[in-house]
């Protein structure tokens, strides 16, 4: 490992205070850093894609591990020179991209595997990123993410519960998702006002069709966008709800909150096939 200037030096050289705009909280103690990494498993040989970077704590610990390369996407230019110099350190290791994540093409930043994510995302912007990543959830080993922890929760939500909606489905139909750390705000710099939490994720072997995912992502919308109602209801703007919940064996006064994922996969695969 080189040797490496302390973070809080970092951040006070290059002017890297963090941005609420940009929903940065920043990740400084080297022990959990490590632990994130750990978390994502084996490393050798892996492209590693890491999103909101800042001023590098957990993209050292990415790097202090057997990781093949690191691709690092920062939207916030300051953090840019910092990272370079973080770079000079890993020759050939670490790219850093300058840009918007949520318009970034994995195959363009990682054109080869075997892949994973890990990354402390922005506040502001996890979940689009996680559904778009989950789209495309065949190319990736896994996804190693913090979030809030109520976001957190959502993800990995039973059914019936308050917090099971609609990217709890959407994450464990394509993935095995499991809640692995919890962080209490004091970890971070600033100190966001609510815990945080890393969420894992392994994506399933199968990858299921253009038009079932495409009917899955209609269906969960028009299931979870009025939750309060029936599903008689809330899915009229399908077509014949009565008809397509007959069909699948679910009782048409059944609320959104009461289906198992494997329940609407059901209604997923006859809605694609109309």
């Amino acid at each position: 490992m080189p040797a490496l200037p302390e973070l809080r030096d970092v951040i006070a050289r290059h002017g890297l205070a963090a941005r609420k705009s940009l929903g940065q909280h920043f990740l400084l103690d080297p022990g959990v850093c490590a632990r994130i990494a750990a978390i994502a498993g084996p490393l050798d040989g892996r492209q590693v894609l890491e999103v909101g970077p800042g001023p590098g704590g957990l993209t050292r610990a990415l790097l202090d591990s057997p990781a093949a390369r690191v691709v690092a996407v920062e939207l916030d230019r300051r953090a840019i020179a910092a990272l370079a110099e973080l770079s000079d350190s890993y020759p050939g290791r670490l790219q850093v991209v300058e840009g918007d994540a949520m318009k970034a093409r994995t195959e363009e930043l990682l054109p080869e595997g075997p892949r994973r994510v890990v990354a402390n995302l922005p506040y502001n912007v996890g979940t689009p990123l996680l559904v778009g990543w989950i789209k495309q959830a065949a190319l990736f080993e896994s996804l190693t993410l913090m979030f809030q922890q109520e976001v957190a929760e959502r993800i990995c939500a039973a059914p019936d519960t308050d917090a099971y909606g609609r990217l709890s489905v959407l994450a464990q139909w394509r993935c095995e998702c499991r809640m692995a750390m919890r962080l209490p705000p004091g970890a971070f710099t600033p100190p966001p006002k609510v815990w945080s939490a890393v969420v894992q994720l392994v994506p399933r072997p199968e990858a299921p069709a253009p038009a079932l995912l495409a009917a899955m992502e209609k269906l969960t919308a028009a299931a979870f966008g009025q939750r309060r109602k029936m599903l008689r209801s809330s899915l009229k703007a399908l077509g014949d709800s009565d008809a397509l919940l007959e069909q699948g064996g679910i009782v048409a006064t059944r609320r959104a909150e009461t289906l198992s994922v494997a329940e609407f996969e059901g209604l997923a695969r006859l809605l694609a096939a109309r």
